[in-house]
């Protein structure tokens, strides 16, 4: 009696096999490479329930960053501006906007103004932005030109990797503390900058982490 199926059908489980390891392995990588901060957090600039331009308040008025989130400077946390904080202008500015109900009846009422976080780094994560601050990271360095920004946007992937990059040459992102504010500053050159910088890590006994436990409490 000949056979159903010819020899070469015999290869076919192996085969079989070896092409879902292949599936596999592609749908891995692509996960690994595609499903990162900077695929899936960059560029997410959520509408607020308050149409509120940086370009406008921090940019073309001027107004420093720590008005607003007041207790970056001494907190971990870059906390999100009050209604009075809003009023403290809008009480005499604007007084009858319709863009502006929300934060009149938080202001009322006592309840916050439901903002929607932009940036945010894992729960897993350990991040103090005083640390930062107090050793002249920029708000710029993580979080882009804000005071370009008619809508703030997730400009930067706020990844591993990212934050390593500044941790292993912090040199290159240090600035003067009475400049961190200023989103437009920048050294006079490249060379000025690294002089600057090696200079600050020394003065300032910059040490970065660079293991697990730095940033993974």
């Amino acid at each position: 009696m000949s056979n159903l199926f010819p020899k070469s059908s015999n290869r076919l489980p192996l085969q079989i096999i070896v092409y879902l390891f292949v599936l596999a392995g592609t749908a891995t990588a692509g996960a690994i490479y595609y499903m990162t901060p900077k695929y899936t957090r960059v560029g997410y600039a959520p509408v607020q329930p308050v149409p509120y331009s940086h370009a406008l308040h921090a940019g073309q008025l001027g107004i420093d960053c720590r008005y607003c989130h007041s207790y970056v400077e001494r907190s971990g946390f870059a906390n999100l501006p009050t209604a009075q904080t809003c009023m403290n202008c809008h009480s005499q500015i604007k007084t009858t906007s319709p863009l502006l109900a929300i934060v009149r009846q938080s202001y009322a009422t006592g309840q916050p103004v439901p903002w929607i976080q932009v940036h945010q780094v894992p729960d897993y994560v350990y991040f103090n932005h005083a640390v930062h601050i107090a050793r002249g990271v920029s708000c710029v360095e993580c979080h882009g030109r804000i005071d370009q920004m008619e809508v703030v946007e997730h400009a930067k992937p706020l990844s591993m990797g990212f934050c390593l990059q500044c941790h292993r040459d912090p040199a290159a992102h240090l600035r003067p503390r009475s400049e961190v504010t200023n989103l437009a500053w920048k050294a006079p050159s490249p060379e000025a900058q690294r002089e600057m910088g090696e200079r600050f890590v020394h003065d300032w006994n910059v040490k970065p982490p660079q293991t697990c436990s730095g940033c993974h409490r």
